[in-house]
């Protein structure tokens, strides 16, 4: 494991059931020096007997109030460990990153060609207590300086996140901490407002990585509106089973190593099908793409196992223009969407003046080059986070987690005793938003994928009882 004092990529944490966080926020007001606890960082329960009782209990006897800190002097401790990386950063209340640290999982990517879970999940563990240990000490602080500790508790993967939501939890226990469990998606979203403090609700953000295509309307903090999404692969998956199958170096990942490739080839030469043109939707398919790609490589006899760094000049020119054809097309296909979807939200919102871009792939240049191009023909400003802020961070944890702490949206301090083999509640499948009715699609992968209640639907249906 590599570690690197850098912003970094994770998403991780366990579920609250639909009636505990209910009941939980029923509670929530918004006066500015009490805060209210919010069910969002995972009950840790045996059976579901106990889940009954427990859900019961600590619905009412674990709200309470408790006087904050004024608002930049908020000292959050943000956990990230949703997918190949482990991260962790201290964030102030006034948007002053204290302290960051990576984990880098790119070793295992590179000998496995892509994450594997039991892999990633025992990586965490080995190096989850340095992480955190090192940002506390980079920041020269201790625990008893913290506010709360925000953890990522979806989606993501589940064993993944649980390292995470576990050490999340020891911290919050033993020194009696609020938590606050955190979306992975609106952390991309969210960390805009940290770099760019202007940037108000409502707008329009793109979310891409290597698990999630995602096109929303932000109305508000937790109140998201979803215009589109991937029906099966996401742009991420797509540059890195690319850059697999054209024996690039994975210890970079898929997105800059095709990103680099791409400049020495003809984006022209291959004529891929840009996928869903017939769709009027903001929906977005890779899937179909790659696999042809995957044909175009095999039709030229490619061999991946011989390295890049080995390919003859002829070998190289095919496989530079490969990369360049998939990363037009792949890039086309955003373009696209993202055109349709901000004629949608400028007609539910049109006060709407910026489209965030945030996720791994928006670090891409190429990427930002054409959305900005996209956006200027709209009217619209685009706001991306520097490349370290876009991949999977503790940053982006923390300042969530801030951003829902000063609106009362937190846990009580789990027990300090907390046996370390109760089973975590985390939301691997987790919506962020509702549907958007024109751009609800009857994909049979949509219906099956919402496993949990959006966060957004939790947290109006809270609102509406407070009335």
């Amino acid at each position: 494991m590599a570690f690197s004092s850098s912003l970094s990529r994770l998403n991780l944490i366990p579920k609250p059931s639909l009636p505990y966080a209910l009941n939980t926020l029923k509670a929530l007001n918004f006066r500015k020096l009490l805060r209210i606890n919010w069910v969002g960082t995972g009950l840790s329960l045996n059976d579901s007997a106990t889940r009954f009782s427990a859900l019961k209990t600590t619905s009412s006897a674990g709200l309470h109030t408790q006087i904050s800190k004024p608002q930049d002097d908020l000292i959050v401790l943000g956990i990230e460990t949703s997918c190949d990386d482990t991260a962790a950063a201290i964030v102030k209340g006034n948007g002053e990153i204290l302290s960051q640290v990576i984990a880098s999982q790119a070793e295992l990517l590179a000998r496995y060609g892509g994450v594997a879970p039991k892999m990633a999940e025992e990586a965490h563990a080995q190096v989850i207590d340095k992480v955190v240990q090192e940002t506390m000490e980079k920041a020269n602080l201790t625990e008893r300086d913290l506010s709360a500790v925000a953890v990522t508790i979806g989606p993501g993967l589940s064993l993944c996140l649980r390292v995470g939501v576990q050490k999340a939890r020891k911290i919050a226990g033993s020194s009696s901490l609020p938590i606050v469990g955190v979306h992975h998606m609106e952390a991309h979203a969210l960390v805009a407002r940290l770099v760019e403090r202007e940037l108000q609700f409502p707008f329009m953000a793109l979310l891409i990585s290597g698990g999630h295509n995602l096109l929303v309307l932000a109305q508000d903090l937790g109140q998201y509106i979803q215009l589109g999404t991937t029906i099966d692969d996401a742009i991420g998956e797509a540059y890195d089973k690319t850059a697999k199958w054209l024996g690039l170096d994975l210890r970079k990942s898929g997105g800059p190593a095709i990103e680099e490739l791409a400049r020495e080839g003809d984006p022209e030469s291959i004529k891929f099908s840009t996928p869903m043109k017939q769709h009027k939707d903001c929906n977005f398919s890779y899937a179909g793409l790659k696999t042809q790609v995957r044909l175009a490589i095999e039709s030229r006899n490619i061999d991946a196992k011989i390295p890049l760094s080995s390919a003859s000049i002829q070998d190289r020119s095919v496989r530079a223009d490969i990369a360049a054809s998939f990363q037009r097309i792949a890039v086309l296909h955003l373009e696209e969407r993202c055109e349709r979807a901000i004629d949608w939200a400028l007609k539910i919102e049109p006060s709407i003046r910026h489209l965030v871009v945030s996720g791994g792939v928006a670090s891409n240049k190429y990427v930002r080059a054409q959305l900005t191009a996209v956006v200027r023909k709209k009217g619209l400003q685009l706001v991306c986070p520097p490349p370290s802020l876009c991949t999977d961070n503790g940053v982006m944890v923390a300042w969530t987690g801030i951003e829902h702490f000063r609106v009362g949206r937190f846990d009580p301090p789990p027990p300090a005793d907390e046996p370390e083999d109760i089973m975590y509640d985390v939301r691997p499948r987790w919506p962020l938003g509702e549907e958007y009715t024109e751009g609800r699609s009857v994909a049979r992968s949509l219906r099956t994928a919402r496993i949990h209640p959006s966060l957004t639907s939790i947290i109006q249906a809270s609102l509406q009882q407070q009335q």
